[in-house]
């Protein structure tokens, strides 16, 4: 076993470096590494969308906790990650790829200013930090179940691995990785779905079959409030993160942006209906003791010959892999381009891209350190989801949509965004921190906006 693991990761590594390499030949100016030049159709954008969102959750967190709850345990997944997708292409791609920018921050300094801007930075920055450690710390439970390494070791294996490559491609490299590796994780899946129709002849009997408790959406003590929370943490508290901006950005038409965020959820609906099925009727075919984030993995060294074994292995490490690299990209693009490079005034384009690769490689070791010191893949997946997002979320969409709020309006709704869902969460206890968060940063932005224009007009 860990002959054949150590085989596919060294050939996907070799892959990585490859893809990477020769991208970064073509690579001249800051655009072209952070924005992949703009030049990418709407199959490869739609692709890449499906490729960044179908991670640690999707693969190995989802199915693990279906196994371990049922339906309830997914928290919304693939539907709330499906129609976040869809959401992007109704309320953002269009507006913002427009405007020709380079991060989601270049558009808070244009319509709010300069102060919004570098808050913005920081907000966006760590929200994508801990979720890229959600995607490594799952990187490590697969290579961890598949071999005799420790959890430590595998963590660092997959921290020298993804900064490596990303270093070299840009996000040129990363959408081009993003398509091949969706095409191998989707054929691993669907190897293990039918794996299972072979092993469950009657595969809906047996999910009409379960209790009643793993196929009701609502959990244990769950009430609507916190069902409420659960859905508007992956819909809403990713609907504006830098890693779908990127990637609208890349399309080469307004129209292939828009497109593109409907394609990719339909992807990502289809192919993350497959780990929560495979969870759904996994206590039936193999028992788990201990982590049941490594249901998966265990399940499918059960019923899968160690060639195929492989496969799939290669295509979850590769999944996980496009998520990490496109979240490094992401911040490396807002610390670099939004607040480092203006700070110091660093004018070519070749200082450019070197400022932008060394933030990439702190971001990198940043990652590790979260990956290291958190307890698991679904309590980092909520702290990102819900850091500092609802004021983001609500400046954003005003923004876009409207003229109403200034500068100030926008700070002060940032701040009460980042101190809510924690004072919630920690301080008062309470079963809806993130709703919480956002109905506080929505008031928050209309009080502010009315008295500052009603101040404008008596001044």
């Amino acid at each position: 076993m860990l002959n054949l693991t150590f085989i596919v990761l060294l050939c996907y590594l070799i892959f990585q470096f490859s893809i990477g390499y020769i991208v970064s030949r073509f690579i001249k100016t800051e655009a072209d590494y952070f924005v992949a030049g703009r030049s990418f159709p709407m199959i490869i954008v739609a692709v890449s969308l499906f490729a960044t969102w179908f991670g640690a959750e999707t693969t190995i967190g989802s199915s693990g906790a279906v196994y371990a709850e049922g339906i309830s345990g997914s928290r919304a997944d693939p539907f709330g990650y499906g129609l976040c997708l869809v959401l992007a292409g109704v309320l953002i791609a269009g507006r913002v790829w427009s405007k020709k920018y380079i991060t989601l921050s270049d558009f808070y300094k244009d319509r709010f200013g300069l102060s919004v801007e570098q808050l913005a930075v920081w907000v966006l920055s760590a929200s994508s930090l801990i979720w890229a450690a959600a995607q490594l710390r799952a990187f490590g439970q697969v290579i961890s179940a598949s071999t005799s390494w420790n959890l430590e070791l595998t963590l660092l294996l997959g921290f020298l691995c993804v900064v490596s490559y990303t270093l070299l491609g840009g996000l040129m490299g990363d959408m081009i990785t993003d398509f091949i590796q969706a095409i191998v994780i989707s054929g691993g899946l669907i190897l293990l779905l039918v794996i299972t129709f072979l092993n469950v002849p009657d595969l809906t009997q047996a999910i009409i079959n379960q209790p009643a408790e793993r196929l009701s959406l609502i959990g244990e003590g769950e009430n609507w409030p916190m069902r409420l929370e659960r859905w508007a943490i992956p819909i809403l508290g990713s609907l504006v993160a830098q890693e779908i901006i990127s990637r609208i950005f890349s399309a080469h038409s307004k129209s292939v942006a828009v497109k593109a965020c409907y394609l990719g959820a339909g992807i990502y609906l289809v192919m993350g209906s497959i780990p929560v099925i495979l969870g759904l009727v996994g206590p039936g075919l193999v028992t788990i003791e201990g982590d049941s984030e490594q249901f998966l993995i265990h399940f499918a060294s059960e019923y899968l010959s160690p060639i195929m074994l492989g496969v799939l292995l290669g295509a979850i490490v590769s999944a996980l892999l496009a998520t990490i690299d496109s979240i490094l990209l992401a911040v490396g693009a807002l610390v670099s381009h939004n607040f480092v490079i203006p700070r110091f005034k660093i004018r070519t384009e070749k200082s450019k891209l070197l400022v932008s690769r060394l933030i990439v490689l702190i971001a990198g070791l940043v990652v590790y350190l979260l990956a290291v010191h958190s307890d698991g893949i679904y309590e980092l997946l909520e702290i990102a989801s819900s850091f500092g997002t609802a004021g983001i979320l609500v400046i954003t969409l005003f923004g876009l949509w409207t003229k109403f709020g200034d500068a100030q309006t926008a700070f002060i709704t940032l701040i009460v965004g980042i101190a809510t869902t924690p004072i919630a969460d920690y301080v008062l206890d309470v079963d809806t921190p993130f709703l919480l968060s956002i109905a506080f940063a929505l008031v928050t932005y209309i009080v502010v906006g009315l008295a500052r224009r009603n101040a404008s007009k008596i001044s």
